[in-house]
């Protein structure tokens, strides 16, 4: 074992004798090798260190799904950079925020994008490169010239390899810092959990400015010499075909659904497949039971959140309950606590707190909320609402910040009331999220009306769409005279998801 606590010498530890074994194979056919990622990466941590960027700088990422891209996040490894990934979907006013307090000193976008981003970057930073989806762009020129040769820098277990934000329930976005120990360390977990090897090809459709196709998917490949079939975003008939090559899928509940959906899908398409597995949002019981009745594979539904990577997983070998997210995994402790912090009993509801290798150390230049969100004996408080069975089956039964999750990504209501409510016509506003049969929540915006005119339904979900990423834009606009409140005067949401779910 290596000493060097960088990831990608963990990654690289594990890769396959032969280099020339694939890493990859797109939709198209192209083949990437494990020779020509490692090469590639080299190039571009060359390139990026030539124009000044230092270990423990950040790269700023704003790109569609690439063979290139992942690259680039193997370069920023390799070179001790720290790679800031950003959804694609996000708006200037948004990504105006994320330069600002990540203060890159590298940004890539692509080119389309980069009359957008260019008058954000803050003047500390030391390059703007672009990036498309077909590999072209500065990058590709700047770092083609490049040495195919780079060494892993030295990093240590504490030191940061990735910065994602999660907004807050303030409004105001958190910058979670992972380190090099927190990924590898799960990785590992994950590998010898869900029982990865060389021999396993992983189905990767997910979106990779995200953990889960970032670091849970890419990391079980790359800790154990697997290959993937690499998809640049999910598409039922594409998958459909891919499926009968491959042994492993990972997928947001709405893949699932999707599948299910298609009229041609059934157990022939899954006769090589050894595991399917769910996550980044909670997955109906009528789903796992339908998808298992169709195909004879029993999901296997598992929990994490991007502060700590995977916490628990149904098992491999052995029940997998719908409706539960397992047990957690080895050196991952947790507990459900009341409000004060009293560990509550076997079956009982209360606050899920998480403590392991695979933590976070905390938030990104914000040591007051660090302090907040970490109980005295290093227990993170997930924010979620959990009970744990008698079998010791974790089960998530809410949330209890308020957050919207659809498609697989988190949603705060409160960034997108501060934007209604500063809209013209609407007086205040609460967002909820109702059940949604494809993306498992809809976003709906309830509004109470100024007093001037009030805006229509239509023009509020214009609004939102120039200033929001498109997954957080309302589905549904309500206007009501008030909304409802209880004693203290706090907005009563779960009768507005009563309400409206209903409709």
């Amino acid at each position: 074992m290596s000493s060097n606590a960088n990831l990608y010498a963990a990654y690289a530890e594990n890769f396959p004798a032969n280099l020339d074994a694939a890493l990859l194979t797109t939709a198209d056919g192209d083949t990437l090798t494990y020779g020509e990622a490692d090469a590639e990466s080299a190039r571009i941590a060359n390139c990026l260190t030539a124009l000044g960027a230092a270990p423990g700088d950040r790269v700023t990422v704003q790109v569609d799904k690439s063979v290139r891209c992942l690259c680039l996040y193997l370069g920023c490894l390799r070179a001790g950079l720290v790679y800031h990934p950003l959804n694609t979907a996000y708006q200037a006013g948004e990504l105006a925020y994320f330069l600002e307090n990540a203060e890159p000193a590298i940004v890539i976008c692509d080119s389309a994008g980069k009359a957008t981003i260019e008058p954000l970057v803050p003047a500390t930073t030391k390059a703007l490169l672009t990036l498309n989806a077909d590999g072209s762009g500065s990058l590709a020129e700047q770092s083609a010239s490049s040495s195919p040769q780079h060494s892993i820098v030295e990093r240590t277990e504490q030191d940061m390899a990735a910065l994602l934000y999660s907004s807050g329930t303030t409004g105001r976005p958190k910058g979670i810092m992972l380190t090099h120990s927190n990924l590898a360390s799960n990785n590992q977990t994950l590998v010898e959990a869900w029982g990865f090897s060389a021999s396993d090809c992983l189905l990767h459709a997910l979106p990779i400015f995200h953990v889960h196709g970032l670091f849970v998917g890419l990391g079980c490949v790359l800790m154990s010499g697997a290959s993937m079939v690499w998809l640049d975003k999910f598409d039922a008939e594409t998958v459909v075909k891919a499926l009968p090559d491959c042994t492993v899928m990972m997928g947001v509940p709405t893949y699932y659904t999707r599948l299910l959906s298609h009229a041609g899908f059934g157990r022939e398409h899954c006769a090589s497949m050894r595991l399917f597995v769910s996550g980044s949002a909670p997955l109906l019981s009528e789903t796992f039971e339908e998808f298992e009745q169709r195909t004879g594979q029993a999901i296997l539904e598992r929990y994490g959140m991007t502060e700590t990577g995977m916490n628990t997983s149904n098992p491999l070998v052995g029940e997998r309950r719908a409706g539960t997210v397992g047990f957690p995994l080895p050196d991952i402790e947790v507990r459900v606590v009341t409000e004060s912090g009293e560990v509550l009993p076997i079956g009982e509801t209360g606050d899920l707190q998480v403590r392991g290798p695979n933590v976070f150390p905390g938030y990104w230049r914000m040591p007051e909320k660090t302090a907040e969100d970490f109980t005295d004996d290093g227990f993170f408080n997930t924010g979620d609402m959990a009970l744990i069975d008698q079998d010791g089956y974790v089960s998530i039964v809410g949330r209890a910040k308020d957050m919207i999750i659809s498609g697989g990504l988190n949603i705060y209501p409160k960034e997108i009331e501060l934007l209604l409510d500063d809209t013209p016509g609407v007086s205040e506003s609460a967002v909820i999220g109702i059940p949604h049969p494809d993306f498992g929540e809809a976003v709906v915006a309830v509004l109470v009306a100024g007093s001037d005119s009030a805006p229509t339904a239509e023009a509020v979900i214009s609004h939102c769409r120039e200033k929001l990423a498109n997954f957080k834009v309302p589905k549904q606009v309500h206007y009501v005279d008030e909304l409802p409140r209880n004693a203290m005067g706090k907005v009563q949401k779960n009768v507005l998801r009563e309400r409206y779910a209903a409709d």
